[in-house]
């Protein structure tokens, strides 16, 4: 357990609970659901760690590590715990209990960082399926008045039908909807890329771990003004530029798109099929990789895992590591351009600096050769 330094007194005092069952990649030090949290506005002041065979049905730490959390928040004066995995809805109500304060899960923190950060009309619809799917199953976990019944005459709802049955009739209600208007993006989308597709369009997009620096990239290739900041999901709605290629004398098509990151909410990974799309429809992918970070091979099999999911596990890729700037000068590479063992194939690999400049060329060098390559097979077909 460490304690915190407050970083922002305004923000809501929350205490972050990781579990150890044995899987793979777990955060010891809570690194990343600290850098969520501080992302969603909260206020880390302690973390703290155990290790579990399994999880406890009731509690998910037990009740002597839960009585642990409740006299560290009173120490500290923590308003909100924040565990860095999913709860069911009854571990979820139970903890609320047994510790008096407000609990919530990392599902439903990167669900509320969605909230926050999407623009587009297509993000927010996308956010707000997610959030009533995340919702649906957890109408039980604080509200008591939903057990009273709710029917009689001149009462909405059939004859003793409860308040949360009637709830949940609205939510079911409203994710028909939405569900219905994402279609109909879909479909939007599914005609401007016929566009692109007749004008001979060569489709690139960016994917990568969330804070990459694939929005600095973005920026960098096209000369654009995509938002881009040192922080978790600074990009959620998909942004298309053209980028000329003088090296293959054509322009392409550029897409940056929502980062991924560890255990992505399925939800909102169905949600965001819609803006994911593009990726799937693209003839090349650039995998955004942070050199800088200690745990990229991690985050490139995370990556890869979501790129399986949503079916653009077969494009090919140029593994572009970003943040050479951030490197120590023996971490740098002997050649910044060399090739990847991703997956069995050997990937085009770069390191590059999107902050400095420095790579960038060489990246446009190896687009080009992709594009030259796509076009030369195309002219060989029959």
């Amino acid at each position: 357990m460490t304690n915190l330094p407050p970083r922002d007194h305004k923000a809501a005092p929350t205490i972050l609970v990781g579990v150890d069952l044995g899987l793979p990649n777990f955060d010891g030090g809570l690194e990343e659901l600290g850098l969520l949290a501080q992302t969603a506005g909260l206020n880390p002041v302690a973390r703290i760690t155990c290790k579990r065979k399994a999880p406890d049905s009731a509690l998910f730490v037990g009740s002597g590590k839960a009585d642990e959390i409740k006299l560290l928040a009173t120490q500290l004066g923590a308003i909100e715990v924040l565990f860095d995995q999913s709860l069911s809805p009854a571990q979820q109500r139970n903890l609320e209990r047994h510790l008096e304060l407000p609990v919530n899960d990392r599902t439903l923190l990167i669900l509320e960082i969605f909230s926050q950060r999407a623009r587009s009309h297509e993000g927010k619809l996308q956010v707000e399926l997610a959030k009533l799917q995340y919702l649906r199953t957890r109408l039980v976990r604080r509200w008591s008045h939903l057990e009273r019944q709710s029917g009689g005459i001149g009462m909405r709802g059939g004859p003793g039908e409860t308040q949360i049955e009637l709830d949940r009739r609205m939510i079911g209600d409203n994710i028909k909807k939405i569900k219905e208007r994402l279609v109909k993006v879909k479909k939007q989308r599914q005609t401007q890329r016929r566009q692109r597709e007749r004008r001979d369009a060569f489709n690139i997009s960016l994917v990568g771990y969330t804070n990459a620096g694939k929005s600095t990239l973005f920026n960098a290739l096209v000369k654009a003004r995509a938002y881009a900041a040192d922080q978790l999901f600074a990009t959620l709605d998909t942004t298309t530029r053209q980028l000329y290629l003088g090296e293959a004398g054509r322009s392409v098509s550029l897409s940056d798109t929502v980062g991924f990151i560890r255990d992505l909410p399925h939800g909102l990974i169905d949600a965001f099929q819609a803006t994911l799309q593009e990726a799937v429809d693209a003839d090349l992918l650039i995998h955004v990789v942070d050199a800088s970070s200690p745990n990229f091979t991690e985050q490139i099999a995370e990556v890869q895992r979501v790129l399986g999911e949503i079916g653009a596990a077969d494009i090919p890729q140029i593994l572009v590591f970003n943040k050479l700037d951030a490197l120590e000068i023996e971490q740098h590479p002997l050649q910044l351009v060399d090739h990847y063992d991703l997956a069995g194939v050997q990937t085009p690999r770069v390191f590059l600096s999107a902050m400095s400049g420095e790579g960038v060329p060489l990246l446009r060098q190896l687009l080009a050769n992709a594009v030259g390559v796509e076009v030369a097979a195309v002219n060989e077909t029959p």
